[in-house]
């Protein structure tokens, strides 16, 4: 099965488009308190998300015991919820090639982020994973998105549109592994019709501000999902997990119905 099915399915199973960041920062740095955290999240939420999304830096902040808290939580996750690693890596193509065994072989996720700027035979070791998927860092959700991913060319593409340009080259080339962009909702509303309809992971949707509104009017077919990570982990409200992750789906499923 193809990544984009697995998630669509998921996406109608679950009647939402949320995908739970999951970036754990702990308390005074008690470490030992994190993996029953996360399990508590992921209880609380898995009937509701259409997908998880586990950050690294936050693990890797945490030294081994944090590699080691999220090899665990990895073998413990529902896998019916499809699991999208946020690392961004980029180096040359031998190193890569290192990193897509880790994290499709060795800890079997569903999908992984990807920095693209090394160019399209830095991102090809993962391209020939059946069942797989890579996000392509295309506009992000910051301010620095300016900087250079939305800068005009002197052909009039911006450069995110060299970056699809790789993902489109992948599905000419009948490449197994699916290919989706990173669009952070902060930055959108200018750039969706310019971004081929593929998967998105959409960031920048609660404490960094998002409307959802330019996504949802954008009528696209692929499955989206929108991540919402401090929203529900960090809201510092009297709901639990659950209770937030039901009130975002609500908002994504509102918005996207009209």
């Amino acid at each position: 099965m193809q990544y984009s099915e697995k998630l669509s399915q998921r996406i109608i199973a679950s009647g939402s488009r949320l995908c739970v960041g999951l970036d754990p920062r702990p308390v005074d740095g008690d470490i030992d308190a994190v993996e029953d955290f996360l399990k508590t999240v992921v209880e609380q939420t898995w009937r509701h998300a259409a997908a998880f999304k586990p950050n690294m830096a936050y693990f890797e902040a945490m030294g081994l015991r944090g590699i080691e808290i999220l090899d665990r939580m990895l073998s413990w996750m529902p896998r019916e919820v499809p699991i999208i690693l946020d690392a961004k890596r980029s180096d040359i193509g031998e190193t890569q090639k290192y990193y897509a065994h880790s994290y499709f072989a060795h800890w079997n996720v569903d999908a992984v982020t990807l920095n693209p700027f090394l160019g399209y035979d830095s991102i090809e070791p993962f391209l020939d994973w059946a069942g797989k998927a890579v996000y392509l860092l295309a506009v992000t959700s910051n301010a620095g998105s300016a900087d250079f991913q939305q800068q005009v060319l002197a052909d009039g593409r911006s450069v995110f549109e060299l970056v699809t340009a790789l993902g489109e080259r992948a599905v000419r080339e009948g490449r197994v592994t699916d290919v989706g962009y990173v669009v952070g909702l902060t930055n959108a509303a200018g750039v969706l019709r310019n971004i081929p309809d593929a998967p998105l992971l959409v960031p920048g949707l609660g404490a960094q501000g998002g409307d959802l509104d330019a996504l949802a009017a954008s009528d696209r077919k692929a499955p989206d999902v929108i991540n919402v990570s401090r929203g529900i982990l960090y809201a510092g409200d009297d709901n639990t997990y659950e209770q937030r992750a039901v009130i975002w789906a609500a908002r994504i499923r509102e918005a996207y119905q009209g």
